[in-house]
């Protein structure tokens, strides 16, 4: 699926909080100090993506990413994400992120002194 981002500099990415079940992503122009775009997963069921990234390219699973994921679980699951991105290196990396669903949460985040911070 193709994620509805809001209108923004939503170029620098990285995994704010992780409990094994709810995953949520921080986006904005610079995450020094704030970012104004949380993308939160519930019941995570899958994840490939690094830590940190920039410039996420947003697109639909291919099949096989989707044989990919459904082995692995069992079944398909209600929400799966695919992007391309900057990891860091000197290829794109290929994302994938299943879960029961998602929402999006907009506004200014402070970076630190959250408790989910890592």
């Amino acid at each position: 699926m193709l994620l509805p981002l809001p209108d923004g500099s939503w170029w620098d990415w990285a995994v704010l909080g992780y409990d094994g079940s709810r995953l949520t992503l921080a986006a904005g122009h610079d995450l020094t100090y704030h970012h104004g775009l949380e993308v939160v997963f519930t019941d995570t069921r899958y994840v490939r993506c690094p830590t940190d990234f920039t410039d996420p390219a947003f697109r639909e699973p291919t099949s096989e990413e989707r044989a990919e994921v459904t082995r692995f679980l069992g079944e398909e699951p209600p929400v799966l994400v695919a992007f391309e991105a900057d990891g860091g290196g000197t290829v794109p990396v290929s994302c994938l992120i299943a879960a029961e669903d998602w929402a999006i949460r907009q506004g200014r985040f402070p970076r630190w002194g959250r408790a989910d911070v890592r």
